[in-house]
């Protein structure tokens, strides 16, 4: 299982939000290329990144400052999310060097979105599932639907996604501890690996994702908690390293 630190992009800046509220904003810096070299120093073997005002608006606007990133660090994987709609975006990210591409919105909305994009790029497409209560919410989490995220990541298991990063929202930014359970739940109901977020704010909930990792949980998404030091991400990645 890796840890994956999570820098969320907000005008420029590197930010968190809690339960995804554009107006509860944290920011943490002003320079996100000098963030991401943080955690590179630190040993992350991959970095999540969120075009939050993208996921918003629908179409990138944090864009330059993702390029930054993937140039400064060519040979990191970088994840991106938020505002990916369209092929041309996609490509773009590709053509960069962005290592997988987010799909959350249009994987509910377009579900055929990502089928084509699995097509087009094999093994780079990850379908982000962000929930409350199990049901899949969508538009930066600011539509809720009555869809289940089992039901939803069943239809993607033809397509070839990478993962699926499984956010619980009432949890997110809260520092109230990652919902194992319900991340359990949807990877023993999925051939498609999972990619826990939301919550994560110790030690503690590293472990316990960890006991569960061999249903099918492949890394764990932190944010706030490794900006605000209740978690240290070096010490995080070695626990998960020493279990495997």
């Amino acid at each position: 299982m890796i840890i994956i630190p999570a820098i969320d992009l907000k005008n420029g800046q590197c930010v968190r939000l809690r339960r995804g509220l554009m107006e509860d904003t944290t920011v943490f810096s002003d320079n996100p290329v000098e963030m991401a070299a943080q955690w590179v120093a630190q040993g992350a073997r991959r970095l999540h990144l969120v075009d939050l005002n993208g996921a918003f608006e629908g179409k990138p606007v944090n864009a330059a400052s993702v390029m930054q990133i993937v140039s400064a660090f060519p040979e990191l994987p970088v994840q991106i999310g938020g505002g990916i709609r369209n092929m041309d975006i996609a490509n773009a990210y590709i053509e960069a060097g962005v290592s997988y591409l987010i799909i959350g919105t249009m994987a509910v909305t377009h579900p055929e979105f990502v089928s084509q994009l699995c097509r087009e790029f094999p093994d780079k497409v990850i379908v982000g599932l962000d929930a409350n209560d199990g049901l899949v919410a969508t538009q930066g989490w600011a539509q809720k639907t009555d869809l289940h995220a089992v039901d939803l990541s069943k239809k993607f298991e033809q397509d070839g996604v990478n993962s699926i990063v499984y956010t619980d929202i009432a949890r997110d930014g809260m520092m109230q501890g990652v919902n194992v359970e319900a991340t359990t739940s949807l990877a023993k109901q999925t051939s498609i690996p999972i990619i826990a977020s939301g919550g994560i704010t110790n030690i503690e909930d590293i472990s316990g994702l960890l006991s569960e990792a061999h249903h099918g949980i492949m890394g764990a998404i932190t944010g706030r908690a490794i900006y605000e030091g209740t978690l240290d991400f070096a010490q995080a990645q070695q626990l998960c390293d020493a279990k495997q």
